[in-house]
């Protein structure tokens, strides 16, 4: 990316929210510490009340690389984790990562290069998901089909351009600072709240396919569903927070829960007809996964319709079930989006 000596380029904070990751922590970071960047990097690593090997393993990272360094977050919960990692960090490009996540080589480098070229506030591209397991390819499949997601492009892929928001994000410090950090009360869908506030304030948000960090689904099925609940949850948080940032891909996940269930009764109790819905649910996710496990093993391909099942029931059942008064609580937390000009009058 350097290809002018001369030209220096700025320097980047990583920041991850940890919590229970001793299965990935050690390669997330490497993954890091390796980037083919020649600018000036750190790593921040919030650590939540992990109760496996994941605080140790932090402590060895730090002991071993001057660049790493941690930030304790009590509370565990992953907007906290962020505010305090970019409270604790230093440098003008702050780059988020999870635990879990593994950074392509030239990332942090091409994150730098679109900030610079595109002029925006928060970049972003595709959330890869691979497993190690028959189970975890399953629902690496699952989520990378549009069976599974819809069109989400950070999911699937797509053109570079404009975007509502993007998976993890590369932002300058300056927008992060304008606007307050994350809005701690969104303990899901905190990316989203907060590039809407910069998108409000006039800050652009980018999305490429250049971007790409590997990610490793839940290892189970419980897991997967607990995930998946969860963003059907603060999705509807959402979707009352800001009206009109519904969208039918939200709706059909609960649509489908709601038209299975009443089939199922309407099969059990008057016709046999009712299971037509279900069955026709069923049909659908079976042929789905048929391109969806195109060059997996056969127990991998096998299990994606159980993991395309878990993930659509489940967010769905979290979009019917989430309570109005977490999203009261919200609203209420609400930050009004910051214009720089505005910040600069103010100070």
């Amino acid at each position: 990316m350097n290809a002018n000596p001369d030209v220096r380029l700025p320097a980047v904070s990583v920041i991850m929210p940890v919590l229970n990751e001793e299965r990935h922590l050690r390669g997330a970071v490497q993954a890091i510490l390796a980037q083919e960047y020649a600018g000036e990097m750190e790593v921040v690593i919030a650590l939540g009340p992990s109760t496996d090997r994941t605080d140790e393993i932090a402590a060895e990272l730090v002991a071993e690389d001057p660049r790493v360094h941690t930030v304790p977050n009590p509370t565990g919960r992953t907007p906290a984790a962020l505010n305090a990692a970019i409270n604790a960090s230093r440098h003008p490009i702050v780059v988020r990562v999870d635990g879990h996540g593994m950074l392509s080589p030239d990332y942090i480098a091409t994150a730098v290069r679109l900030l610079e070229e595109t002029g925006a506030q928060n970049v972003g591209g595709i959330m890869h998901a691979e497993g190690e397991n028959d189970w975890e390819h399953a629902v690496a499949a699952a989520m990378t089909s549009k069976i599974g997601v819809g069109n989400a492009s950070f999911h699937t892929g797509g053109q570079a351009g404009p975007a509502e928001t993007v998976y993890l994000g590369v932002f300058r410090r300056e927008a992060l600072e304008q606007q307050g950090g994350y809005n701690v009360e969104f303990i899901r869908a905190q990316d989203w709240e907060l590039n809407f506030r910069i998108r409000e304030a006039g800050g652009l948000i980018w999305f490429s396919p250049e971007l790409r960090v590997s990610y490793r689904p839940r290892p189970s099925v419980k897991a997967l569903a607990r995930q998946y609940k969860d963003y059907g949850r603060w999705r509807h948080v959402v979707a009352r927070f800001h009206e009109g940032s519904i969208n039918l891909r939200y709706l059909a996940p609960p649509t489908a829960v709601c038209a299975i269930a009443a089939g199922t009764l309407v099969g059990a109790l008057l016709t046999p007809w009712g299971f037509v819905v279900p069955g026709g649910y069923l049909a659908a996710i079976l042929l789905g996964s048929v391109p969806a496990g195109r060059g997996l093993p056969l127990k991998a391909r096998l299990q994606i319709p159980v993991a395309l099942a878990t993930m659509h029931m489940s967010w769905g059942w979290g979009f019917l079930t989430s309570p109005r008064s977490l999203a009261k609580k919200v609203i209420a937390s609400r930050r009004p989006a910051v214009r720089a000009d505005a910040d600069a009058t103010a100070s």
